[in-house]
């Protein structure tokens, strides 16, 4: 296989995890949210404070991966049509 194939491959496989983790992350943000609001100190939930990073962290990585895989595949395509 040319280096073309696996660059794409690579970028497929980034891809999917990419949509992977976004779903991930939106089901982990949802989940803590909601478990907010059985507290009776709901202070968290209606301020966002103090700021809880590792919330949205997954989605970050997620949409930094599609990036990266969507990337690698267009390249990738791109080089095997001009070769």
């Amino acid at each position: 296989m040319s280096d073309y194939y696996w660059m794409m491959a690579t970028g497929a496989f980034f891809l999917i995890i990419g949509l992977v983790m976004l779903f991930q992350g939106r089901g982990e943000e949802k989940g803590y949210y909601n478990s907010l609001t059985d507290r009776t100190d709901a202070r968290e939930f209606l301020d966002h404070w103090p700021r809880r990073p590792r919330v949205g962290s997954i989605k970050v990585g997620g949409w930094i991966a599609l990036a990266v895989g969507l990337t690698l595949v267009v390249a990738g395509g791109v080089f095997w049509l001009i070769a």
